[in-house]
């Protein structure tokens, strides 16, 4: 993990931990690195959440990169993958999202895009980190003529849009579908999509007003869609998160689809289409083992990445397949995009329920989920350092595992980002994992606090 990057951008509360003298200096690093040196203009696009700071470090990071002679296009709000759609279309140089997803008002971060339209690898976010945090290198600042110019566009939203039409070849007249808007940025496109594909919308939390972006609502707060749903006896919901990189789904009985059985769902689809790329699904360790029961079953290869969309990315990217994602709803199509996309999925999923005539309960009910026991344990950060060197925590697993046979696994990790050791289990029976599951978790408690 970085120093200032995590699995996703930058991130913290904004002008505290996210300061406008930081974003200020992410601009012109990034600049620095992603830039080509023979470009004299460099073209850089910015992209930003509803969030109340958004617009202040909009205007940091523009500072930035008009001070080392880059030239900005300001696309307002926009959803993050309509802005890694747009940076290739356009053909600028980088692209920056100011988001922190799915995390509440308060905190906001920054997402680099390279001109190909992918998120930064690990090599270029720590290059970004040296220049900032060691000074290894200062940005070459401008004057005069060579400063950069910033503009705004109209088209952007229109473009995205058009594009994500393009990827279904049917219309949902017949389909009544609620929509959760999480007050984010899925509130500028969600709507003209759905209704130009012909479908009769109902929309929740669609009114952004800086301080309302996930709040009880979105992908993250699924009761108050599924009352929607329910209430307008609707064939199906979707929840988008703030940026609407995810999406989480919701049948017409009310019941949740999260992000394994949508993709189990689409792959199947993609599969009997001739389509599924090497008959091969990526999905992160964390998939539930009902995923990978179904594609077992049907003949559909999985393919394991540590937890994180872009680790999902990277495989799909080095080996040619065209499907993968998260249980938390971050599902990437590949033919059609380099980041999740829950509008995109959304679409996707409605087409599969057209091709089929099977209402989401009846597809989704294809796929078992096995029950699921999750214990955060708080440790410190040398017990951190230590997890996985002590004897008595892999015995403690390794008991588990013998327990539970070839009925439930035990996956238990470091947390990326927090003084946390995760203890999952899964299995068949509640009691049984609930039990090896505390039994783990406290022998990780004595051994790293």
């Amino acid at each position: 993990m970085g120093r200032l990057f995590g699995t996703d951008g930058a991130r913290g509360v904004a002008n505290s931990e996210l300061t406008c003298e930081l974003a200020m200096q992410i601009g012109r690093a990034a600049a620095m690195v992603l830039i080509d040196g023979n470009v004299k203009r460099p073209k850089v696009m910015i992209g930003m959440d509803t969030r109340i700071s958004s617009n202040m470090l909009c205007s940091a990071i523009t500072a930035g990169l008009c001070s080392v002679g880059a030239d900005v296009m300001h696309l307002g709000v926009l959803p993050t993958p309509a802005v890694a759609y747009l940076v290739k279309k356009y053909n600028y140089d980088a692209a920056v999202m100011i988001t922190a997803s799915h995390n509440p008002c308060e905190y906001n971060g920054i997402k680099i895009f390279q001109k190909d339209g992918f998120k930064l690898p690990d090599a270029l976010e720590e290059k970004i980190e040296e220049i900032i945090l060691d000074g290894k290198t200062v940005p070459p600042v401008k004057i005069g003529a060579d400063v950069g110019r910033i503009r705004t566009s109209e088209m952007p939203i229109f473009d995205y849009i058009r594009h994500l039409e393009k990827t279904v070849d049917c219309t949902f007249e017949e389909y009544k579908v609620a929509l959760d808007c999480a007050n984010g940025a899925s509130c500028v496109t969600a709507p003209e999509l759905f209704t130009d594909l012909g479908a009769d919308i109902h929309i929740k939390s669609s009114i952004p007003n800086g301080v309302n972006i996930n709040r009880k609502c979105g992908s993250t707060h699924l009761e108050g869609l599924q009352h929607l749903v329910l209430e307008h006896n609707c064939n199906v919901g979707f929840a988008f998160d703030g940026d609407a990189d995810r999406m989480l789904a919701v049948d017409e009985k009310g019941q949740v689809v999260d992000g394994d059985k949508i993709i189990a769902i689409c792959a199947a689809d993609m599969k009997e289409r001739g389509v599924l790329s090497k008959d091969t699904a990526v999905v992160t360790v964390m998939s539930n083992m009902g995923f990978f029961k179904f594609c077992e079953e049907r003949g559909i290869n999985c393919e394991k990445t540590k937890v994180g969309d872009r680790y999902v990315l990277e495989n799909m990217k080095a080996n040619g397949y065209k499907i993968g994602g998260e249980q938390s709803g971050h599902v990437i199509f590949y033919d059609y995009a380099t980041t999740g996309d829950g509008q995109l999925t959304a679409i996707q999923l409605l087409s599969v329920m057209k091709r089929t005539g099977k209402t989401l309960s009846e597809l989704a009910a294809q796929m078992d989920v096995y029950p699921q026991v999750l214990i955060n344990v708080k440790v410190s950060q040398m017990g951190k350092a230590r997890y996985d060197k002590d004897e008595e925590i892999k015995k403690a697993i390794a008991c588990a595992e013998k327990e539970l046979g070839d009925t439930g696994r035990v996956l238990v990790r470091v947390s990326g980002t927090e003084p946390l050791v995760r203890v999952m289990l899964e299995g068949k029976d509640e009691e049984q994992i609930q039990r090896l599951a505390e039994e783990i978790a406290d022998v990780v408690k004595e051994r790293l606090i």
